[in-house]
């Protein structure tokens, strides 16, 4: 758990009173949180997971369940319920603040960090239960063939190639996916950035 002190000489509080700073940095703040929150929606998650997240990574200072909920103008069932779906998904970290005895967090900032905690968490899971599933259905096909008829056989034939494919599909999707982490450890970010994407 990282350490921070509270200080009284940063200016405007940079967690809640927004107000006080110019126009563009209360409409970068508003877009980044709402950009977020439409990205967490699109990958199936909510939109206020995304805007907690958001108003984490740009706040440089820890924010506390309640900094949230004036924040985001969210209740804090739903700030209680959200982070902690993101500290299970290595978004976020309790952080201590020196002389509150309130639970603080903060934002991870290395976005491949994130990647790999939300692919090997999520997606490989879904992969594995995905061919899981294929699998038992081929088995339960093969085991019951004996009793179908002879149209019901060849029924049962085409599910099994078919389902066959998709189970080759998933395979080649578990390969990539976890090719993907085992690269992340590999991966210099600074090399990244050198790249020239047009």
């Amino acid at each position: 758990m990282d350490e921070h002190n509270q200080t009284d000489d940063l200016g405007p509080d940079p967690v809640n009173d927004l107000s006080k700073f110019s126009p563009t940095l209360r409409a970068v703040n508003d877009s980044m949180l709402e950009g977020l929150g439409q990205l967490a929606d699109y990958f199936g998650y909510n939109k206020a997971m995304g805007k907690m997240y958001g108003a984490l990574l740009l706040s440089p200072e820890p924010m506390s369940l309640d900094d949230l909920m004036a924040h985001l103008d969210v209740s804090k069932a739903s700030v209680s319920m959200n982070m902690r779906m993101l500290e299970n998904m290595g978004m976020v970290r309790e952080a201590w603040v020196r002389g509150d005895r309130r639970k603080y967090y903060e934002a991870e900032s290395d976005l491949w960090t994130i990647l790999t905690n939300v692919l090997g968490s999520r997606e490989l899971r879904d992969v594995n239960q995905a061919l899981n599933v294929l699998e038992s259905n081929i088995s339960d096909l093969r085991e019951s063939a004996a009793a179908m008829s002879a149209d019901e056989q060849k029924l049962a034939l085409f599910y099994i190639e078919r389902i066959d494919r998709m189970k080759d599909f998933f395979r080649f999707a578990k390969l990539v996916l976890t090719s993907i982490l085992e690269r992340d450890k590999k991966i210099n970010i600074t090399d990244v950035k050198r790249i020239d994407i047009e």
